[in-house]
């Protein structure tokens, strides 16, 4: 066994993360120029030409007869977003919040974990937990045992992958107590995965080890009667991987554009490979649907006006993968960066399908998308473009999902995405004489207001004067600015609530807002130098989701619960965990709502929380866990008796390599920090939270 090196201290880049971070998973997008440039209306001009106040709270009136009662505001007064990272708990510390009884609404049932910097996944009381799977874990047939020392692409090709994000779990009837996982594989950093690695020099195996690292994983898994511990089954028949060199098929009313031909696919209809793949969704039918996100840091030599829309660089990539193929140099295949930035759909219950592409949903950086049923069983996608000062966008299918699993019914739901009609959102706030970019609750005690979904595309028909059809889908940000979209504090993890309708959209935080030549804060994002960002809750006129209307309101403006700025849907501050940087969110059972966190300014590592959307406890957040040092919470599902989280990237921090660790998860001192999918569940075999 090695000797172990000291640990390194945990140093934050912007948004909270490491430099490391921000170089392997988005190639550094902020410290980039702000690629939206367009002169689009921002959201403070399109407020001050906002309807008059009698229609506007008639707006606002819908999300609060959909909604529960939410509490008056108990908060007056103004604070820059600043004065959060004073009032910091100390590294190490508990936060000075007292929520210590386990009670709290149902299912959030749990002494919450006090913020914390330790090297580990800390969890309630009365809570075990177990590492499901780890990076290089084989699964497939064949696959060796994972050792650090001995990689190989091919071995790679059949072991779990790197920095696993999104999660699901879907059931498997005909074997008792087994479930499938699916899990997305965004992005590798070859400094933690390689001993002495030249950033400079990639040799072609690291090359061809990271493009077998990314995509997805298929894996079942096996969980125990007395508890909600869950295991591998390797070698299981539908156990698959997904890679950056596997093949897709591009579908939908982009496929086969001269836009998406290159000299390896004269059709336009065959992408080799998926690429940092984030959040994702779980459809009725039984699919998977997984966001490309950062594309953009693969590709080499970008020239056009388009190429830097998108943040394509004019110079060579970090990991120098255009060395080694030319699709990756966009000088020698221009059209090869279209084929990335879509929302991938995979069957997990047929390892032999070749999983697809949706232009119909358009291309950008996908945080995720998830689908919830119109009235008549019509599919429509939340998707959030995680960029700071980009959109949020829905998808409405124009056919009807078939229930059922007969063959009949999977081929025909194996084409709703491909035909309807895509829209962007564009905000207006009901108080716009109240916001001065210090997070000053307007004088109604509400960030409020109303929106409309403005249609870009329906088929092979273009809604955007000056762009065709094709171009809309390929280039779906130009698009949302020429309608005048409003420009959010990045849009990232956009969820439905399966109890009440309600779309709550993550915004993880825009430290650009405000400064000179900017957008300055508006109602929806109301902080200037936003550190912390906010959850917004949106509610679809008549709860119908194929409307062209809605109306929204800041559900949490997250940030240290002490600061005047910060506000948890009137519920009493002292009272809540605090929460930084929200990203990934989903729903328990009970309408609880779930938010994962990167990056968090507070002074302590990232976590996994919940928080009650409904009755008297509305805004009550209560930490469940947190992650070791260096790693983001990702890919959340919470089910009646286990959590699973993805903790990804542990251990990147500034300066850290495989012989300089900065963590020591999940194997203990002397082995290579590994990313890796745990479960929690509570010691008496209960449910969650109850």
């Amino acid at each position: 066994m090695r000797k172990m090196l000291p640990l390194l201290n945990v140093n934050r880049h912007a948004g909270g993360r490491s430099a490391l971070t921000c170089r392997y998973r988005c190639g550094d997008a902020c410290f980039h120029e702000v690629p939206n440039t367009s002169d689009n209306e921002y959201a403070g001009d399109v407020i001050a030409g906002a309807l008059s106040r009698r229609s506007m709270m008639r707006a606002a009136a819908v999300v609060t007869v959909a909604s529960a009662a939410g509490g008056a505001a108990v908060v007056q007064g103004a604070s820059s977003a600043e004065a959060a990272a004073s009032a910091a708990a100390p590294a190490g510390r508990g936060h000075r919040h007292r929520p210590g009884k386990a009670d709290g609404a149902r299912g959030l049932r749990f002494a919450p974990v006090a913020p914390n910097t330790d090297d580990k996944v800390t969890v309630p009381e009365g809570y075990a937990q177990n590492v499901v799977i780890r990076w290089g874990e084989p699964i497939l047939r064949g696959a060796p045992a994972f050792h650090p020392d001995r990689q190989s692409a091919r071995a790679q090709a059949g072991q779990f992958g790197y920095n696993n994000d999104f999660l699901s779990l879907l059931p498997l009837p005909r074997e008792w107590r087994r479930q499938v996982l699916v899990a997305n594989h965004e992005y590798t950093d070859e400094q933690l995965m390689f001993k002495g690695y030249d950033s400079e020099n990639p040799t072609r195996e690291q090359v061809e080890i990271a493009w077998a690292a990314h995509g997805l994983s298929v894996v079942v898994v096996q969980e125990e009667w007395r508890n909600g511990k869950l295991t591998p089954v390797t070698r299981h028949h539908l156990n698959r991987r997904i890679t950056a060199t596997s093949e897709f098929e591009l579908t939908g009313p982009a496929a086969g554009s001269d836009l998406l031909k290159t000299s390896a696919d004269r059709s336009g209809r065959k992408v080799l490979g998926t690429l940092n793949n984030c959040a994702g969704g779980t459809t009725p039918w039984g699919t998977i649907l997984s966001g490309e996100e950062n594309f953009n840091q693969y590709f080499a030599h970008g020239s056009s006006p388009t190429d830097k829309r998108y943040g394509i660089g004019s110079g060579t990539t970090e990991r120098k993968w255009e060395r080694f193929d030319k699709r990756f140099d966009a000088a020698q295949e221009p059209n090869e960066p279209h084929r990335f930035g879509w929302v991938v759909e995979l069957d997990p219950y047929d390892p032999h399908s070749t999983p697809r592409k949706r232009t119909a949903l358009g291309r950008f950086k996908h945080e995720a998308a998830q689908p919830r049923l119109t009235a008549d069983g019509r599919p429509v996608v939340y998707m959030g473009d995680d960029e700071r000062f980009d959109y949020f966008y829905k998808f409405v299918s124009s056919k009807r999902m078939k229930k059922g699993n007969s063959r009949h019914a999977r081929e025909h739901n194996a084409t709703l995405l491909d035909e309807g009609t895509l829209y962007v959102a564009k905000l207006t706030g009901d108080s716009p004489q109240d916001i001065d970019g210090s997070g000053k609750l307007p004088s109604d005690g509400e960030f409020d207001g109303s929106g409309v979904w403005i249609p870009l595309a329906t088929g092979d028909t273009s809604h955007v004067p000056g762009m065709t059809a094709e171009e809309v889908y390929v280039f779906t940000r130009l698009a949302a600015d020429k309608v005048g979209a409003t420009k959010m504090d990045r849009p990232e993890d956009v969820e439905p609530s399966p109890r009440t309708g309600r779309v709550y959209v993550a915004l993880t935080n825009n430290t650009n807002r405000g400064k000179d030549g900017h957008p300055a804060a508006d109602e929806a994002n109301p902080r200037n130098l936003n550190k912390h960002g906010q959850v917004l809750e949106l509610a679809e006129h008549w709860d119908d989701p194929a409307g062209d209307g809605f109306a929204w309101r800041l559900f949490l403006v997250a940030g240290d619960p002490e600061d005047p700025a910060t506000y948890y849907a009137g519920f009493p501050k002292e009272k809540v965990s605090p929460i930084s940087c929200p990203d990934n969110v989903a729903f328990d059972d009970h309408g609880n709502l779930w938010i994962s966190t990167d990056g968090n300014k507070l002074g302590s590592h990232d976590g996994l929380f919940g928080v009650a959307t409904r009755g008297e406890r509305r805004g009550e957040i209560k930490q469940f866990l947190t992650v070791p040092a260096g790693a983001e919470t990702c890919g959340p599902i919470i089910q009646d008796r286990r959590v699973l989280v993805a903790v990804q990237h542990p251990g990147e921090v500034d300066g850290a390599s495989v012989e300089n660790p900065a963590s020591a998860w999940p194997d203990g001192p002397g082995r290579i920090v590994r990313p890796s999918v745990v479960a929690v569940y509570r010691k008496d075999g209960r449910d969650i939270g109850v």
